[in-house]
């Protein structure tokens, strides 16, 4: 399993170097589209390449024309089968962070809490990949409060990592009659305002931790992203007066999210690259919006 496991990466890897020589190679093939479709002359630099390039274009269809990124390679069997999540904690976790991760379980279906114990990461995600999980969530704390959440995907990452902020526990939310029960359909997602690049790449992320619900679903789930917070709400709804008549019903739990790395690989490996990283340092860094506008 360890050779084969290994293998995997290596492969993985290699698709991914390869990358930025085929987007080279789709640049070249473009610019020759546009200059036969307009009428101008082939770009001087692609000259000697010209006869090459062309057949490789006569031979393409439209599947085949745009290249394939990792980011295909990572969640190519997400449609094939729901997810399946391992939920855990940092070492020695308290009673409100343990409490926090049972919420967490009722939130993403088909998820399994494991108490940590003395188990290392690289344990952790090695019997993952042998039981068929398709993702890994750690909450951490500081003082008592969750305050980080990190998600990885198996089995080659992406791993995203986010801070935790203003945590309201089910059993922290005041009106506990009106919240009623957690119903364990799989629920609708709302993700708004993940409108840049990065956006879509988080946005991703996060809607792959959820299986595809069935149409007459009465929960939500929504991700709504304000100044690159990104506030979790988790309600269900009732149409009392007909279908003009919607009312909401939060059942908890609720935080915001603020991401600060992804990483193109699983948690447990540290050589892994980085694909983006917050720095708040920068002169720019508070005029910019890296999630959404």
């Amino acid at each position: 399993m360890l050779k084969r496991n290994t293998r995997l990466v290596k492969e993985y890897l290699y698709r991914k170097s390869k990358e930025t020589q085929e987007r080279l190679q789709y640049e070249k093939k473009r610019k020759i589209r546009e200059a036969l479709q307009e009428g101008k002359p082939i770009p001087t630099e692609l000259r000697n390449e010209e006869a090459k390039l062309r057949q490789e274009i006569d031979l393409e269809d439209e599947n085949t024309a745009v290249p394939r990124t990792h980011i295909d390679d990572e969640y190519a069997k997400a449609s094939e089968r729901d997810p399946k999540i391992l939920l855990t904690t940092s070492r020695d976790p308290s009673a409100p962070l343990i409490q926090f991760t049972k919420e967490l379980k009722l939130v993403f279906p088909n998820a399994q809490v494991v108490n940590r114990g003395g188990q290392v990461i690289s344990e952790i995600v090695e019997s993952c990949r042998a039981h068929d999980y398709t993702d890994v969530v750690l909450v951490h704390e500081h003082r008592g409060k969750p305050d980080g959440l990190i998600v990885c995907h198996l089995p080659y990452g992406p791993t995203a990592y986010f801070q935790l902020c203003n945590v309201v526990s089910r059993h922290d939310i005041k009106d506990k009659k009106a919240m009623g029960t957690v119903p364990q359909a799989y629920p609708h997602l709302i993700i708004n305002n993940f409108t840049t690049k990065l956006g879509e790449r988080t946005a991703n992320i996060l809607k792959h931790l959820f299986p595809v619900p069935k149409p007459d679903t009465k929960r939500i789930i929504t991700f709504s992203n304000e100044e690159d917070f990104i506030s979790f709400r988790h309600h269900t709804y009732e149409k009392p007066g007909g279908p003009k008549s919607i009312e909401l019903k939060e059942i908890g739990p609720r935080f915001e999210l603020k991401l600060f790395k992804i990483k193109l690989g699983t948690v447990d490996q540290n050589e892994a690259q980085n694909e983006w990283v917050l720095k708040p340092y920068m002169n720019t860094a508070k005029k910019q919006k890296f999630i959404g506008n």
